[in-house]
């Protein structure tokens, strides 16, 4: 497709419809000094559709969708959505204890089709620099003074299955495709959090003609751990957290994204008692013993093909590392999380853009630090969790993040709500003449 000029000048252009951007374009939306383009590659709106199983949820409250939190008056609101598809009372005497995954989704889509702004089937080629930004897509070229940065992440798994994913191999973000003619197969589930139990449950909880023969669950984590969604650990998903993270020194801030990854990464308490009682039904009840082997504490070293043309998972248990077993499978479940996805966009300006250990290097606004004018800038979303801690690429602080990128691009700053309960920081000790001059 030949690419045209665009004489319409944009105030920001976002490169991807994600979440993250989905969140800036409705905070945006409407503000006729910016106007606005977001453009994504993708032919129509998706979200994880390739593994949005039955009856999974949300592990973050319904509040914290687009825009509540940043402007709860906002049309975009998850409210908003409930009111105008007619069905707020009906969602509100559900009682749902957690958001369906699926809820979500179709109110992303929703927001997509009604706000113009939002244009699929368009691929962002490069970014460069002259003066404003330049903007290459596959249809025209376009400029503006700012850029957002919101391409998502890419699914993983490690290098031993790298060259090996096809139909009876794949990540779990292909599950609902892919894993449907399993009845009396072996299956491997690897990986021990939220998406690795939904794709175990899912194939446990299946009628006995569709069922495997066998599932076996592996993780690297000594259990299968919850995650930590108590009060006070919420509090590390608020903006003021947010701001003290960036604040400490790095051997800190890698620290306690480590020590605090299940307030992020782990199961939900409702998946895990299903789990649990599902596999009671099945042992005690049905008599089906051999239909599960739970296999936390180890670690995936090697895949290959067995002489039946089935797979030969080999594991090491992490407590005694010289002990080696295998899991024969006839297919295998990569739910070994994602990665960001490569931003290849950013090459013609890559030279000019500040780093810190492989993350572009942000300031407070979520801006790349960088040589050019300070009115002009390229912003990122879900890519410096080392900077910001493990709730930037949360769902929890995507209206606040593009709340500060708005206030950014209009010049302008607001309160944000207010701290913690909790005193993050020590505060400098007081002189006592100082105590005295101000008594």
């Amino acid at each position: 497709m030949r690419r045209i000029k665009d004489d319409q000048h944009y105030g920001c252009i976002g490169v991807g419809a994600g979440p993250a951007n989905l969140s800036l374009a409705s905070l945006l939306y409407g503000d006729t000094a910016i106007p606005t383009l977001f453009l994504d590659q993708k032919q129509f709106f998706t979200w994880h559709d390739g593994q949005q199983l039955p009856d999974t949820t949300l592990q973050v409250s319904m509040f914290k969708d687009l825009v509540s939190l940043a402007d709860p008056i906002n049309q975009f609101s998850f409210l908003s959505y409930l009111h105008d598809q007619g069905k707020i009372y009906h969602f509100i005497n559900a009682q749902f204890d957690a958001m369906p995954r699926r809820e979500y989704r179709n109110y992303l889509n929703w927001v997509c089709e009604r706000n113009e702004n939002v244009v699929f089937g368009e691929r962002v080629l490069s970014v460069d620099f002259d003066k404003t930004f330049v903007v290459e897509t596959d249809r025209r070229t376009v400029t503006a003074d700012n850029v957002s940065i919101g391409m998502g992440t890419s699914p993983w798994v490690p290098p031993v299955a790298m060259d090996l994913l096809g139909d009876d191999q794949f990540h779990v973000c292909d599950v609902v495709e892919k894993a449907r003619s399993l009845g009396g197969k072996r299956v491997c589930v690897v990986g021990g959090g939220q998406s690795g139990a939904e794709a175990f449950l899912d194939l446990i909880s299946r009628p006995p003609g569709e069922r495997p023969r066998r599932v076996s669950w592996i993780a690297r984590r000594r259990n299968y751990f919850p995650i930590d969604d108590t009060p006070f650990t919420n509090d590390f998903y608020m903006p003021g957290y947010s701001d003290h993270f960036a604040l400490l020194d790095k051997a800190i801030r890698q620290k306690l994204n480590a020590d605090h990854v299940l307030t992020s990464d782990g199961i939900s308490g409702s998946t895990l008692r299903e789990i649990y009682q599902r596999i009671y039904i099945h042992r005690f009840t049905e008599g089906n013993e051999d239909l599960f082997s739970l296999l936390p504490g180890r670690e995936v070293t090697n895949v290959r093909r067995g002489t039946a043309g089935d797979w030969s998972v080999e594991i090491r248990d992490i407590d005694h590392p010289g002990v080696a077993t295998n899991v024969e499978a006839d297919v295998i479940i990569w739910a070994t999380g994602f990665r960001p996805a490569p931003m290849t966009v950013l090459e013609p300006v890559a030279d000019r853009l500040q780093r810190e250990d492989g993350e572009l290097r942000i300031d407070k606004s979520f801006a790349v630090q960088w040589d050019g004018p300070a009115d002009r800038n390229i912003f990122v979303h879900n890519a410096a969790p080392q900077q910001r801690g493990l709730a930037d690429r949360n769902l929890s602080l995507i209206a606040w993040r593009s709340q500060r990128i708005a206030e950014r691009i209009r010049g302008v700053r607001k309160d944000d709500q207010l701290d913690s309960f909790i005193e993050w920081a020590a505060k400098p000790e007081v002189p006592e003449t100082m105590r005295e001059m101000h008594g």
